[in-house]
């Protein structure tokens, strides 16, 4: 199929009509599918099963500290100020790094490595020192691996940054949310502009080959005339990638967001609006849309890949690494390899324990079905590339069956019609294009082909705009 031009457009109507609590597909099966009983001999299987394909990995460490908490935080996170405890969690995190490392081939290049959070500058230099030998004493990085750190700007100075970089990082993110000083007092994320260009002027000395940073939209006191004034200064700041996330409000699930006034957040169609010219500023001045809420300069790999169809989709979100096996390190942090997904302990006991135990610190986790495994092909084709190919799919999966796409996706075709008649597809010979309509959409298009959405809770999931 021919490459798409990366243009958006902005239909109210039907972003309405559409606007419904659906997954991210960071993955598919969606993470709320990972069970309880999930046997690790699996996970020591996919692993095997990987070793032998010499599939490139992706690696993840989750930092879960924070000295603060902001009120709009979905991640897992522990908030202390005693520095104490970060000694005793990387000394496990090294055990589980050992315990995992001694299952890879030691031959199976690591692509990328991120280090997520929480706050993963909560930890000091010698810290930060500790665990970077011991990812590179246990696996073998490629010269030109992405290793990517996010950062809290309230607690970095120049000298930790340049840190960083000596240390052997390229690539850096970091969260704005809102320049706006009343939103980031209701939010307890309070960031002076003049720190945010400090901090940005300080990572482009240091020679960070990418910069991202993320904006929410939604939080309390936002409203059209002030994002647009954060989205300005953001194009100020110059990154290479920019987040556009949409604020769910889940405080069922995150008990902290009560602390914001509810009364103060933008009305539905307000945040439409602020949607509308976000995407507008953004693309008028020079970013590309990518997909979901991501935006990034025309020379960014993001872009090149996606012109390219070689985009990709994992728990970390858009990348352009190969398909590889990403496997998490630890609490709650996620692997995800060919066709098995597991999560780590989500607590700290229950993590120090099972590696006391000699146990992987699995909590839960999900086998794939030769049928999921299809589904997943064709929402994460449609995710990254606004396009999806039957014949390539078709051949792909001919495994020893005729897989013909409409046969075997009956009942999706008809769902397909009716999205296609509202203009957010279109079916062409041999596959489905996403329509510059449809693709602040997406999530609803790829739902169609997502099988668990129907006994799924609602409420667990953001809405789709």
């Amino acid at each position: 199929m021919k490459l798409l031009s990366p243009t958006v457009e902005f239909d109210a109507d039907l972003l309405q009509k559409y606007n419904q609590p659906l997954p991210r597909y960071t993955s598919y099966p969606p993470a709320t599918e990972l069970k309880s009983d999930f046997d690790e001999s699996f996970f020591r299987a996919a692993i095997a099963l990987g070793n032998l394909k010499k599939t490139p990995l992706s690696l993840y460490c989750h930092i879960p500290f924070c000295e603060t908490p902001c009120y709009f935080c979905g991640c897992n996170t522990i908030i202390t100020q005693q520095k104490k405890v970060a000694d005793p969690y990387l000394n496990y995190v090294t055990r589980h790094i050992q315990q995992v490392s001694a299952l890879v081939h030691p031959d199976r290049k690591v692509n990328q490595l991120h280090w997520g959070g929480g706050t993963p500058n909560y930890l000091n230099h010698s810290q930060v020192e500790f665990l970077w030998s011991t990812f590179q004493s246990h696996f073998n990085f490629a010269p030109d691996a992405e290793i990517s750190i996010e950062i809290n700007p309230s607690y970095i100075d120049k000298d930790y940054i340049f840190f960083l970089r000596r240390l052997g990082f390229n690539r850096i993110s970091f969260g704005i949310q809102d320049f706006n000083p009343q939103v980031q007092a209701a939010v307890n994320r309070v960031q002076p502009e003049t720190m945010l260009f400090d901090v940005m002027r300080w990572i482009r000395e240091a020679g960070f080959e990418s910069v991202n940073v993320d904006l929410i939209y939604g939080l309390p006191y936002q409203n059209l005339a002030t994002f647009q004034d954060t989205v300005q200064k953001t194009l100020e700041l110059n990154p290479d990638r920019i987040a556009v996330f949409n604020f769910a409000y889940v405080p069922w699930l995150k008990p902290i967001q009560k602390k914001m006034p509810e009364e103060a957040f933008p009305p539905a169609d307000e945040k439409l609006k602020i949607l509308q010219m976000t995407i507008a500023e953004l693309t008028q001045g020079g970013y590309v849309f990518i997909g979901m809420d991501h935006f990034a300069k025309p020379n960014d790999e993001l872009a090149i890949a996606q012109r390219a169809g070689e985009l990709h989709r994992n728990f970390q979100g858009y990348t352009t690494q190969p398909e590889s096996d990403l496997l998490g390190f630890g609490i709650t942090s996620i692997s995800m390899l060919q066709d098995v997904y597991v999560q780590n302990q989500k607590r700290l006991q229950p993590f120090y324990q099972a590696i006391d135990a000699g146990s992987l610190p699995i909590e839960k986790g999900v086998r794939l079905s030769q049928e999921d495994v299809i589904r997943r092909s064709a929402i994460m084709e449609l995710m990254c590339q606004f396009q999806l190919s039957e014949h390539e799919l078709e051949e792909k999966y001919h495994l020893g069956f005729d897989l013909d796409f409409d046969r075997y996706f009956e009942p999706e075709i008809l769902r397909l019609q009716a999205l296609e008649a509202d203009g957010l597809i279109k079916r062409l010979p041999g596959g489905i294009e996403v329509t510059p309509v449809g693709r602040l959409l997406i999530r609803n298009i790829a739902s169609v082909f997502d099988t668990y959405l129907a006994h799924q809770q609602v409420g667990r999931f953001s809405k789709s705009v």
